[in-house]
């Protein structure tokens, strides 16, 4: 089934205007940011590559992209680790124009609050909240120290963040802070340090991933997801990626911000029940 929905979608062949930019990219080794990665890429950007556990994977992403690339391993929980990344990133590259905040966690088993641990809780809060934030403010503090006018923030949140997700409300609550909270605050606060600097979200919905490729193995799991997708197909990484490029372009988007841009092919809810839970002598009373 994974394979089944693995469709070829083009990167753009437009003049972005992001030649000699510099972007970092968080959770670069794979899916939706290996796909941004390459985008940017081949639109002449100097690519900077975030890993966590994966450093052979980011490493063989650098070694295939036609462009400069450097590759930085940090926890993005970790405020002092954070704070080291952007420290070598700015001693050996200096300024980064754009920052797609893309890494994240997303819990497999299903557990409702009732029956969640706190630690759980809090582990998908620090990788998916804490983590984003920390990424934000070294870059914003870097952007203190090389004045320019440009500057862009991509979000990267889910449509967890619009509907909710039962059983994994801790995902929700972390997608729905970075994408509203943060995205529509900081775009007032990001033009004190470049006076047109741009904060935007986009919200994917299932997308095919190493993330989600086991679940998407499941036709009967598929099905259900379709029935709420206008379009009847799961999003390619290429879907999101050429989006946060688009999003991320002075030239394109110049004056675009504050935005959540949802790419999902028309999702509008999630199924509830399946047809056979439905008992319609119960339905109206």
């Amino acid at each position: 089934m994974f394979r089944d929905l693995r469709i070829s979608v083009e990167v753009f062949d437009l003049d972005l205007g992001l030649k000699g930019k510099t972007v970092l990219i968080t959770g670069a080794s794979g899916g939706i940011g290996e796909a941004t990665a390459r985008v940017f890429a081949k639109e002449g950007a100097k690519v900077i590559i975030h890993y966590f556990r994966n450093e052979e994977k980011a490493r063989k992403l650098a070694s295939e992209l036609d462009t400069e690339t450097l590759v930085v391993g940090a926890n993005l929980s970790d405020e002092k680790q954070v704070e080291e990344m952007f420290k070598e990133i700015e001693e050996k590259w200096g300024r980064i124009d754009i920052l797609v905040c893309n890494h994240g966690i997303w819990p497999e088993e299903h557990v409702e609050i009732v029956n969640m641990d706190f630690s759980r809780w809090k582990h998908t809060l620090a990788v998916d909240l804490d983590g984003v934030f920390l990424c934000i403010r070294a870059f914003l503090r870097q952007l203190a120290k090389f004045p320019g006018e440009y500057a862009s923030i991509i979000i990267v949140g889910s449509t967890a963040a619009i509907f909710g997700e039962a059983g994994h409300a801790d995902y929700a609550a972390a997608k729905a802070a970075i994408t509203y909270g943060l995205t529509r605050s900081l775009k007032n606060e990001i033009v004190s340090l470049a006076r047109l600097g741009r904060v935007n979200a986009v919200c994917p919905g299932w997308t095919v991933t190493p993330m989600t490729e086991k679940h998407l193995k499941d036709e009967k799991l598929v099905k259900r997801v379709l029935k709420t997708i206008p379009l009847r197909k799961v999003a390619q990484p290429e879907d999101v990626a050429n989006i946060i490029a688009v999003l991320a372009s002075d030239k394109v988007s110049g004056h675009i911000t504050g935005q959540i841009i949802t790419v999902a092919g028309g999702m509008e809810g999630r199924v509830l029940f399946d047809d056979e839970e439905i008992n319609l002598s119960n339905a109206v009373k």
